[in-house]
């Protein structure tokens, strides 16, 4: 069984920046794997260490920059690596959820996993769609934002949260797309041993024409036309004085905002 672990290299601003145009200058950003794609990552390792997965292969689309991130993946366990990358995508300000999608799919159809494991979010757009775009695509089955799975033959039953802190259990048939929720596991530190490892592993880059994809299958239908730092909205009010003083100061504010019994 190959598993297929699809990882993001998300951007982490400084407190203090400054917006130039539609961005962030680099000087304020730092750059780190997905904390919902650890999560996936850890959980694909788990499989191989259960000999449930015979190989491990994570997928990224970004700069060469990001396979700094691509290391961390491979020293935490996973076989391979491949970073897809191109002067079209370059050029392009965002690239959305279908562009993602159509860029994963063209790596699914050359891998031909059994199962794809994302996170259920970025953290820095946020959008949370990819992984279940991306299951649409190519026909597999899905399910989205799991907190524990067991495979189990061509099945997995798998356990999904939902709203309201209420839990569905499904069976899934593989090949399957899963997105993989924040505390399904503990994510393992990168050993040393496993770092200088990483180092020897294969990241293969692929660019548009290797994928078989043309600029236009990633433009975006999404357009950016501003970017700013939102105003804070409401007042902050310091209480002076002891704990009794401040008690009583607090109860005199929610008094006068209707709070509290009549």
């Amino acid at each position: 069984m190959q598993v297929l672990v699809a990882v993001t290299e998300v951007v982490e601003v400084a407190d203090d920046f400054e917006i130039e145009g539609l961005s962030i200058d680099d000087r304020y950003r730092e750059y780190d794997l997905n904390e919902w794609d650890d999560y996936a990552v850890e959980a694909a390792v788990q499989l191989a260490e259960a000999g449930v997965a015979d190989e491990v292969v994570t997928v990224t689309v970004g700069p060469e920059r990001a396979e700094e991130t691509i290391r961390m993946a491979l020293a935490k366990g996973a076989d391979r690596a491949v970073r897809v990358w191109d002067d079209a995508l370059a050029d392009q300000p965002l690239l959305d959820v279908a562009a993602k999608t159509r860029l994963l799919r063209a790596v699914v159809e050359a891998e031909s996993p059994d199962l794809v494991l994302a996170g259920v979010q970025a953290g820095d757009d946020a959008w949370g769609a990819t992984g279940v775009s991306l299951a649409h695509a190519i026909g597999y089955e899905w399910a989205a934002v799991v907190t524990g799975f067991e495979l189990d033959g061509d099945r997995a039953h798998v356990r999904r949260e939902l709203e309201g802190g209420v839990e569905a259990l499904v069976d899934v048939e593989l090949p399957a797309v899963l997105t993989i929720q924040t505390g399904i596991n503990e994510p393992r530190y990168a050993s040393l041993r496993g770092i200088r490892q990483a180092q020897s592993k294969e990241i293969a880059v692929r660019t548009l024409a290797d994928l078989d994809l043309a600029a236009d299958d990633v433009e975006s239908a999404i357009e950016l036309t501003d970017m700013f730092e939102p105003t804070a909205e409401g007042e902050t009010r310091f209480l002076e004085g002891d704990a009794g003083e401040q008690a009583a100061a607090l109860a005199e504010v929610l008094r006068e905002r209707g709070v509290g019994a009549e």
